[in-house]
């Protein structure tokens, strides 16, 4: 049996084709293609205006500056994340706020983020984690209540959904109908990949205006926005922006594998499934649930389990099945203690991370893999 990752890309000869031809264009970057990818993620994704990035986290750090995000500015985000969630907070001189994580789920608890709004709280920035999407009825509530804006970190969940309580309409992921902004991620592991590369979604044409401004250096040759010109070389810098640019040879990948996004998020449901089936008849391991009304795009599978590092270090050490673990709380990292977060922030988050693993997820993850993957789980709970 090949060695296992726990996540990888999946690229198609249609995808070297796409990127190929990009290649041999005239434009490398900066081209027609950033356009086209832009307006496909928006169709897909149900937004008026999608504004490409280089990454996730630069999706995120322009999405804060959009909302207005400044020093002595609190925003709070989910404990159970990559740092770039809070990260980004900081970029603009706020302080990041974190709040627990639902049990069940791993989720961010909109109980808790209720408790942690404050006086100084210009944003929530809620998680969709591995997946599944965070509860944007409940956080949308406490957004209005608080006039606070909102951002979805939607890094794990294109292609998610959810239905709206006491409704047969489902939501999706993307379309902002919760929110100012939903940023996405197109990292390797993703469900779609430019390799790295992300998006910023929004319904607002004057957060659009802006993001565009961010991404780009701050600078403009629109004639709508000089304050005069010298000739048709002429340009402007209106905002300290930054090249936080996608390529077009990465937007050529993007759209390719935007094609197949559907397949794609079939399979890795189809795996989850065979996993779910499989695992709840060992006592020894829980697993996150979905909730009912919430349509996962699944881009993790974590089990849970009591003696983590022991089966963990096994697997790792005894078979060619690649694991991982999403996420150490963020305020647990060294550079965050430095700024005064102490452990026992957030319960959940904390006993959530002692017993995650996460285990290969990909739509290229064979049947006979996916049994070897079950197995050795059950030969590692018994060691």
């Amino acid at each position: 049996m090949r060695q296992i990752p726990y996540a990888t890309q999946w690229i198609e000869e249609d995808d070297i084709v796409a990127m190929v031809e990009a290649l041999r264009s005239s434009n490398l970057t900066q081209g027609p293609l950033v356009e086209k990818f832009e307006k496909d993620i928006a169709k897909y994704c149900g937004a008026k205006y999608a504004v490409a990035v280089n990454s996730g986290t630069s999706a995120l750090h322009i999405a804060c500056l959009a909302a207005g995000v400044s020093a002595g500015d609190e925003v709070v985000t989910s404990a159970n994340t990559f740092a770039a969630s809070a990260n980004c907070v900081l970029y603009c001189g706020g302080k990041p706020v974190f709040a627990d994580v639902e049990p069940s789920t791993a989720l961010i608890d909109p109980v808790d983020v209720r408790k942690k709004v404050t006086k100084k709280t210009k944003a929530i920035i809620p998680v969709h984690f591995a997946g599944q999407p965070a509860d944007m009825e409940e956080i949308n509530k406490i957004a209005k209540e608080n006039n606070l804006k909102i951002i979805e970190d939607a890094a794990h969940a294109i292609g998610a959904k959810y239905r709206l309580k006491n409704s047969q309409d489902w939501i999706k992921v993307g379309s902002c109908f919760h929110s100012e902004m939903t940023i996405l991620s197109f990292h390797a592991v993703k469900q779609i990949t430019t390799g790295e590369g992300g998006m910023v979604l929004t319904n607002d044409h004057d957060i659009y205006e802006k993001l565009v401004f961010f991404r780009s250096h701050g600078i403009t040759r629109s004639v709508k926005y000089l304050k005069e010109t010298e000739g048709p070389w002429y340009y402007e810098m209106h905002k300290l922006g930054f090249n936080y640019r996608l390529t077009d040879i990465q937007c050529a990948l993007g759209i390719s594998q935007l094609n197949k996004i559907d397949k794609y998020i079939d399979r890795r449901k189809e795996i989850s499934n065979t996993y779910d089936n499989a695992f709840s008849k060992i006592e020894q391991i829980d697993f996150l649930k979905e909730k009912e009304g919430f349509d996962s795009s699944r881009h993790l599978y974590v089990i849970l389990v009591e003696n983590r590092n022991n089966i963990f270090n096994w697997l790792i050490a005894k078979t060619n099945v690649g694991v991982n673990v999403h996420y150490i709380p963020v305020y647990f990292h060294p550079y965050y203690r430095t700024l005064g977060y102490n452990r026992g922030l957030c319960p959940m988050a904390e006993k959530y991370y002692t017993r995650a693993i996460s285990i290969p997820l990909f739509p290229k993850l064979s049947n006979e893999e996916i049994e070897y993957v079950i197995k050795k789980i059950k030969k590692g709970i018994a060691v």
